[in-house]
């Protein structure tokens, strides 16, 4: 069979990586892709990213299946436009996906149907917005209300950043429409972890827990990113916990999208705020996987991820089994010069080891012009390393990241370094 992924991230990669790892398939098309998809055999580039063309190339080469990794095609409505020419795709509809799209959306939607999330409120008014933050005080949480490409959430400490947020967004349109409308929240404290599921409309399947570091230095310092590495699984994420937020978030979020009309089908990824006493809130959904978590969860998934796939799109995941490696999978993001803010574009990249059944490296912002392998975008690559502790998974880690160059890279030293801690104090606890 031929299948088809749509975007051109590491995300992408991964799951176009593990799509190609089962011996039914033939090819996986990836639309548009990167430079690392562009040197795997089993996987082929094309140059595609209009959802009505990428339909006619589904009919044409007569692909079974289509998965959607971005969050700007779904938000644009993809999954609707193929399934209304009967294309099996996975993911959420235009509809569902304002979970992410919107978050003014997803918190009232939260509200309706007690999920625990924070306190906010959301306004389009700057002079009301800064009333607000005076009133509330920081810590506090400004988020832009649309898509903004993991640029839009701003983490202010004192009321200057507060108010500075609020005028780049609503005053100075710095975000376009995503600012338009801002969500203000209570800071959360705590532990974050990533939940990620896939949904076909009623059944729901977890996939390994996982944990992203959103800040760009070591020790959680400097401006948030879209995620500088990622390890799985979480110890944070005890079975207990895992169950109590299956059922107090993911499945009344199913369930209350399908109450209101609208059947949620696709990855759904519930970012968690846990507190010291273990209590899980709703930091925000994604109506995707995440990215940089999905490329150690793929390192971990065993089988064929193509059947899972094809049940979820068939509505029968309530038959579909995941078997995960039991080792740790860590994966360290190698970043441009001077990402987030300009990541510089064209650096020559080299040296990336050949994979092994211990290390394997994934491309996002990469591309392949004349057999050069060179930087296009802010996170470059995304190294992950496999070991039976977090500790093993460092080690091999960074020592695949040492083999590999370029100009102006940049990466965090100490991914995971909460598990190893959690691990030293149950150790002294």
């Amino acid at each position: 069979m031929k299948l088809l992924v749509v975007g051109s991230g590491g995300r992408e990669h991964a799951l176009a990586w593990k799509l190609a790892q089962s011996p039914r398939v033939q090819i996986v098309y990836v639309a548009p892709g990167n430079g690392g998809t562009a040197q795997d055999e089993r996987l082929r580039n094309i140059d595609i990213t209009d959802p009505a063309a990428l339909a006619d190339f589904v009919e044409r080469e007569n692909v079974s299946l289509t998965v959607v990794g971005p969050e700007a095609p779904l938000a644009a409505g993809i999954v609707n436009l193929f399934r209304s020419r009967g294309l099996k795709i996975f993911g959420p509809t235009k509809e569902a996906a304002q979970l992410e799209s919107s978050k003014d959306f997803a918190k009232a939607f939260m509200k309706r149907h007690q999920i625990p999330t924070a306190e906010y409120e959301t306004f389009t008014d700057a002079a009301a917005a800064h009333a607000y933050l005076d009133a509330k005080g920081a810590p506090i949480v400004i988020k832009a209300d649309g898509l903004a490409a993991g640029k839009g959430v701003v983490v202010a400490t004192t009321l200057d950043e507060a108010h500075a947020a609020v005028d780049s967004m609503l005053a100075d349109n710095k975000l376009g429409d995503a600012g338009a409308r801002v969500v203000i929240e209570e800071f959360l404290e705590g532990e974050e972890a990533s939940f990620i599921v896939m949904v076909d409309g009623k059944h729901v399947l977890a996939l390994a827990s996982s944990q992203d570091h959103k800040r760009l230095l070591d020790g959680d310092r400097g401006p948030n990113t879209g995620g500088m590495g990622a390890y799985s699984p979480a110890p944070i994420v005890t079975p207990q916990l895992h169950a109590r937020v299956m059922r107090e978030i993911i499945l009344p979020t199913v369930r209350g999208m399908e109450g209101e009309g609208i059947r949620y089908t696709g990855f759904l990824y519930a970012g968690l705020m846990i507190d010291a006493q273990g209590n899980p809130k709703t930091l925000e959904f994604n109506c995707r996987m995440g990215d940089p978590e999905t490329q150690p969860i793929m390192a971990r998934l065993k089988g064929d991820f193509s059947k899972v796939v094809e049940l979820a799109i068939a509505g029968t995941l309530d038959s579909a089994v995941l078997e995960w490696d039991r080792r740790t999978a860590l994966g360290v993001v190698l970043a441009a010069h001077n990402y987030p803010e300009t990541p510089r574009r064209g650096d020559r990249i080299s040296d990336i080891p050949a994979e092994t059944d211990t290390a394997v490296t994934f491309h996002a912002g990469t591309t392949l012009a004349d057999g050069k392998l060179t930087t296009s975008g802010g996170r470059v690559l995304c190294v992950v390393g496999l070991s039976d502790s977090v500790r093993g998974a460092q080690s091999v880690v960074y020592d695949t990241v040492n083999q590999i160059s370029f100009d102006g890279m940049q990466y965090r030293r100490d991914i995971g370094y909460r598990a190893v801690n959690r691990k030293q104090n149950d150790r002294h606890g």
